[in-house]
């Protein structure tokens, strides 16, 4: 069973790296997710502030917004087979701090030509987080114990934009948006301490033997990665669509204050960050538990797509708290976040676990880029917002059937030691 066997995770000294360091490293992943969103999502918090300031209309708002996505989406394939090849510890470091020093410095920005290669360079950088992250998951866990991991890991993303929203408007609206992105970028550079002090200098993964009869990387690479995908696109076009229209559907649809729309925001974006390492540890568990760990993976992924449905009666429903509790229900599509990473993990050779990782957020990242398009014609065309909250959830379960019928167990050779 590809990713079962026993492996021996050690430093470069040859000494075995501790739980508590794995599960530590695990933490500072958290962490910097929680940055990653935070420093991602100032702008959207701002701009109101930064348009005046900078003399922009709506067009110049929209290249703005979207300046970020150019490179991150297409630098997800290059720094993924990075991953796979330099040596962690100071690649990531690398990547956290071009990340920051570019958030931080767009506080000096004073033209939109300035901010908007600020925002393509802060793009750069915070590309190498998931391809990363999952990279350094696979190495310290074995494949049974990934889940709870890969979902901690991917779940500070989400926390970062619960927490960070209406953190960021309070120092907007206190200091001021050229203050706020001082704070950010230049203050989350103290990160870079104890993950230089934790992680180890180089990591070493002892693995078995494959029998010469299994069939090479190649014939196994195709089917399993398509199948990943095509899942994935669903997945992405969903997160991407609560990220960018549930704001203002609560605003414009429900016809909320800003304020509370806020708030109640919070919600949804809380149940998926908390449901991300939930799903994870309960399939880890599942496979403690002696089941089969594809299956026990996809049932849970299954569940967690089938909890969309809520979304459905949320759009229909004339009380305004039913239909947030039932967004909240309905963001319990997280519990498929860390059991996908993990099937990742699983499915792909060792030494592309970075690439496939890349090749797989960049799918989401192209599927996300149509959800607010999508939901924006949808809008105009009927005046409501329902058709295309119900189009998020066809989409995201049409993705199902790949991951139960293109995915497959595969007994992938994997190499004597790889050392990252």
């Amino acid at each position: 069973m590809v990713g079962a066997a026993t492996r021996e995770t050690m430093d470069d000294s040859g000494g075995n790296v501790s739980n508590t360091r794995r599960w530590t490293i695990v933490w500072l992943l958290f962490v910097a997710g929680v940055i990653n969103y935070m420093d991602r999502a100032v702008v959207s918090v701002a701009l109101p502030l930064i348009a005046a300031d900078l003399h922009q209309g709506p067009a110049a708002k929209g290249v703005l917004l979207s300046s970020f996505f150019w490179s991150y989406a297409l630098m997800q394939l290059p720094m993924g087979w990075c991953a796979d090849r330099y040596n962690l510890r100071w690649f990531y470091a690398g990547g956290f701090v071009l990340w920051s020093l570019a958030c931080g410095l767009t506080g000096f920005a004073t033209s939109l030509a300035v901010m908007l290669m600020l925002r393509i360079v802060l793009g750069i950088g915070e590309s190498v987080y998931l391809p990363g992250s999952v990279k350094i998951v696979s190495l310290l866990f074995d494949s049974r114990d990934r889940g709870l991991a890969s979902g901690l890991v991917n779940s500070g993303t989400r926390v970062g934009l619960a927490v960070g929203v209406p953190l960021i408007a309070w120092l907007v609206a206190t200091l001021s948006w050229q203050k706020t992105f001082f704070i950010l970028g230049f203050a989350s550079l103290i990160w870079i301490v104890p993950w230089l002090a934790i992680f180890p200098p180089r990591i070493a993964v002892s693995r078995p033997h494959r029998p010469l009869a299994e069939k090479p990387r190649w014939q196994s690479l195709d089917r399993n990665l398509l199948g990943l995908c095509l899942g994935h696109i669903g997945f992405g076009y969903y997160w991407t669509l609560l990220v960018t229209w549930l704001p203002d559907y609560l605003v414009g649809a429900r016809h909320m204050p800003i304020r509370k729309a806020g708030a109640y925001a919070v919600i949804p974006y809380l149940v998926f960050s908390i449901s991300e390492p939930l799903g994870g540890w309960i399939a880890d568990r599942m496979v403690k538990l002696g089941w089969n760990e594809l299956r026990s993976r996809k049932a849970i992924v299954t569940f967690a797509f089938l909890t969309s449905l809520c979304l459905l009666p949320a759009g229909l429903v004339a009380d305004d708290a039913a239909a947030v509790w039932l967004i909240g229900a309905a963001s319990m599509v997280g519990l498929a976040t860390g059991n996908i990473l993990s099937l990742l993990q699983r499915s792909a050779p060792p030494n592309d676990v970075g690439l496939w990782t890349g090749i797989l957020n960049f799918v989401g990242n192209l599927a996300g880029i149509m959800a607010p398009l999508a939901m924006g014609l949808l809008i105009a065309s009927t005046g409501s917002y329902f058709p295309g909250l119900a189009l998020a959830v066809a989409v995201l379960l049409a993705g199902l059937p790949a991951f139960w019928w293109i995915l497959t167990d595969r007994n992938i050779p994997r190499l004597p030691e790889v050392s990252l």
